[in-house]
């Protein structure tokens, strides 16, 4: 199983669905950069409904430090940075993230990743997840920012179209 670091955005969107619990039933454990926590608490203090990550048993913070290439690269968030630079530390790293941008870097550091869409997907195939088009629809609503051409790749993904 690989080692999974979590981004902010991903954390959100699956509490906000009541989903959160995916993570722990797919991975076994995720890992959180300090960065992320951080972002998280400053959510919780503007009253976001975000997790209280101290009441997660499955979820571990962990501080890293960002080098000085990832520290230049221009439009990522703390967070992203810092899981990347995790997924750059460990063996066998998987970082969760939805961000366009963070995943075109993702892919220039050759680090394995996936996102909200995927995690569905995934917990669709392995029985956790009946249908995932209601989702998508509450994930809408939320502001996840999810085209026509996506959403109806999902559902065909799905076996829901």
């Amino acid at each position: 199983m690989p080692n999974v670091i979590a981004d902010t955005s991903p954390i959100q969107y699956l509490y906000q669905t009541n989903l959160l619990d995916l993570l722990p039933q797919l991975y076994g454990s995720v890992i959180v950069p300090q960065a992320v926590a951080n972002e998280l608490a400053a959510g919780v203090a503007l009253k976001i409904s975000l997790p209280d990550l101290t009441s997660l048993s499955w979820l571990k913070v962990k501080t890293t430090i960002v080098d000085s290439a990832l520290q230049e690269i221009n439009g990522l968030g703390a967070g992203e940075k810092e899981a990347f630079a995790l997924a750059l530390e460990i063996e066998d790293p998987l970082v969760i993230v939805d961000d366009g941008l963070a995943r075109y870097y993702a892919k220039q550091l050759n680090i394995k990743f996936t996102g909200t869409l995927g995690i569905l997907l995934k917990a669709k195939q392995r029985g956790e997840l009946t249908i995932v088009a209601p989702i998508l629809d509450k994930l809408d609503a939320l502001g996840f920012r999810l085209d026509y051409s996506t959403r109806m790749a999902v559902l065909k993904l799905a076996g829901e179209l």
